[in-house]
């Protein structure tokens, strides 16, 4: 008898608990969802957007319609989020600049990456590669520690311009090896790359898949990619925490909603975007340009944008980058 009387008294709190759920949570989601990428179409994270928005929409059972709002180094667009309705009806695909970098390089910013989103799932991590002309005599990290150390100030690196994460990679780099490289700064990586080919410029980081194909083809030394771990799309390369313990540079992507928006629709969205990533062939096609899938809970992702803002804002001040 005491069992049953517990078993329905059970049974009642748990009906009585999804009752105040908000029906608009029990249902979510009832109409299209806009995923708000921050930069242009065409780049990576837009690639990684499209992709996990298609997923998601067939597993939501609603649309995802991808809204591209660029500007202001991503800060346009996950404004537009952080002042949303905090309904799960509109999100964010986030980034390191948006998230890490950005609060550290603009003195005025229209949104607090900490407090004003609400964490849903880190999608994947993108590493970077530390690529050097083959004029560069040295081989491996340490050769060119031991040669820029040599002549402190005569190497420079390239970088997409002020304040990127190719940029930062760089000076991350600077820091923990105790060297003098010059800093190159470039409207963008491709014309920095295309420095670097050419001799103009001896080093720099750039993404991993831009620079695949030029490491494959002997028009680049690639010294060490920028994660703790090797890439799988170069296993023989070494990581450059291998040589300087503490390296790791990576671009990521994560999806954010406005905060305050209900616990339950943030879970859903969570379990949908988890999925969706794990899906073989969305895992397979991310996997084509190094983009490594995680996958998180919302608690795992908060904790990674504090980590990520502890992290970048002494290297950005050390740099003296700055936009306003």
């Amino acid at each position: 008898m005491k069992t049953t009387r517990g078993l329905l008294a059970a049974g009642l709190a748990a009906i009585a608990s999804l009752l105040a759920i908000p029906a608009e949570a029990q249902t979510f989601p009832t109409r299209a969802i806009t995923l708000i990428i921050p930069f242009p179409a065409g780049g990576s994270t837009d690639l990684v957007g499209r992709l996990v928005a298609e997923k998601m929409s067939t597993l939501l059972g609603q649309q995802v319609v991808v809204d591209n709002r660029g500007g202001a180094g991503g800060n346009i667009g996950s404004a537009a989020v952080a002042k949303a309705e905090p309904d799960g009806y509109t999100i964010l695909m986030g980034t390191v600049a948006t998230h890490a970098l950005n609060p550290a390089l603009y003195t005025k910013m229209p949104y607090d990456a900490a407090k004003d989103f609400a964490p849903i799932s880190l999608l994947v991590t993108v590493p970077n590669v530390l690529v050097v002309h083959p004029s560069v005599p040295a081989n491996n990290v340490k050769e060119l520690i031991d040669l820029v150390k040599k002549e402190p100030g005569k190497y420079s690196y390239a970088s997409s311009g002020n304040g990127t994460p190719l940029h930062l990679s760089g000076e991350l780099f600077k820091s923990l090896a105790g060297v003098d490289i010059v800093h190159v700064p470039y409207k963008g990586a491709g014309p920095a790359l295309i420095d670097v080919l050419g001799g103009q410029v001896p080093i720099m980081f750039d993404n991993l898949p831009s620079s695949t194909q030029h490491i494959k083809d002997g028009k680049l030394k690639g010294l060490g990619v920028t994660t703790k771990e090797r890439s799988a799309v170069f296993p023989d390369m070494p990581a450059i925490a291998e040589t300087l313990p503490g390296y790791e540079t990576y671009t990521w992507n994560a999806l954010f909603a406005p905060a305050k928006t209900p616990a339950d629709v943030v879970a859903r969205l969570n379990d949908a975007a988890n999925k969706a990533i794990a899906d073989p062939k969305v895992k397979a096609k991310l996997a084509e340009f190094s983009a490594t899938t995680v996958g998180s809970t919302p608690e795992e992702l908060q904790k990674h944008v504090e980590a990520e803002l502890a992290k970048w804002a002494p290297i950005v001040k050390a740099s003296g980058a700055k936009v306003d």
